[in-house]
């Protein structure tokens, strides 16, 4: 999507403290992307290019990445990856699939055996070490498939070890409160999209004050339409940091834009470094 629907890619630097990171794991940086909606239209190729430039330029431990990188049809993966397969990273990138990417039954598939052909580990209900096993990394089927079951996956870790989930959608971070997440990165809200300053996403106050607009108005308003309302229940978590009960959750506002555009929630990539508390 042209940068002016969009605005301009803002780099996000936080830093999350972990009780009982090992000395070894101190400073340990990563790289978050999210919801590159890679169609031809709502990702631009110099924005791409521009990402990868900078995730590149940080030298991270690792790079993150949490979900919708199609839209529907999973083919222009095969060209996406010809650009991700440029991504560096000390320990590798790891990634979970979004609910856009198991639009059709062939999907996970196709995204999946697309990211291993450049090495891009991605996590189905599955805990890897990429950083030895002093910290756990866990990826989640996605919230909306039938296969999100997190209890068989999270009940393999013991409570004494930290871990980081990798869960496309916020919402999940209600249902994982049960267990111990230091951080979750998540994305799947785009921000809103539509962020009124100061007060956050617009589609919070869609039900108090949608009937003073237009029809024709609100049709051409993505997130100010009922059915995008659904897109998650906690819309405070669409993006930033948030405690969720002793869990720390991140939502990225991903890179992919839908139309018309962003108003006050520009694309991000986000830089994370983690420190023991």
């Amino acid at each position: 999507m042209h940068w002016l629907l969009s605005g301009p890619l803002k780099v996000e630097k936080i830093t999350v403290k972990i009780a009982g990171l090992p000395k070894s794991l101190q400073d340990t940086r990563l790289v978050h992307l999210t919801d590159l909606h890679y169609d031809g239209l709502r990702l631009s190729e110099a924005m791409l290019a521009q990402a990868i430039d900078i995730s590149n330029d940080v030298k991270p431990d690792l790079v993150l990445l949490t979900g919708d990188y199609v839209t529907d049809d999973p083919s222009p993966i095969h060209q996406l990856v010809r650009r991700l397969k440029y991504l560096e990273a000390r320990s590798g990138v790891y990634a979970v699939l979004g609910n856009h990417d198991i639009y059709y039954q062939r999907s996970r598939t196709e995204i999946t055996n697309a990211f291993s052909s450049i090495d891009i580990n991605v996590l189905w209900n599955q805990i890897a070490y990429p950083l030895g096993k002093e910290l756990a990394l866990v990826g989640l089927a996605d919230y909306w498939s039938r296969e999100f079951k997190p209890a068989p996956v999270m009940n393999q870790l013991n409570d004494s070890i930290p871990r980081i989930v990798l869960s496309h959608n916020p919402d999940t971070a209600k249902v994982l409160e049960k267990w111990r997440v230091d951080l979750q990165l998540s994305g799947h809200t785009h921000g809103g999209q539509f962020v009124i300053p100061g007060k956050g996403p617009a589609i919070i106050y869609y039900k108090k004050f949608s009937h003073l607009l237009p029809k024709k108005i609100r049709c051409w308003l993505p997130f100010l339409r009922p059915e995008c309302a659904k897109v998650v229940r906690y819309w405070e978590w669409s993006e930033g940091f948030h405690k969720v009960g002793k869990n720390q959750l991140y939502v990225n506002r991903g890179l992919g834009t839908f139309p018309p555009g962003r108003l006050f929630c520009p694309p991000e990539l986000t830089i994370i470094t983690l420190v023991a508390s």
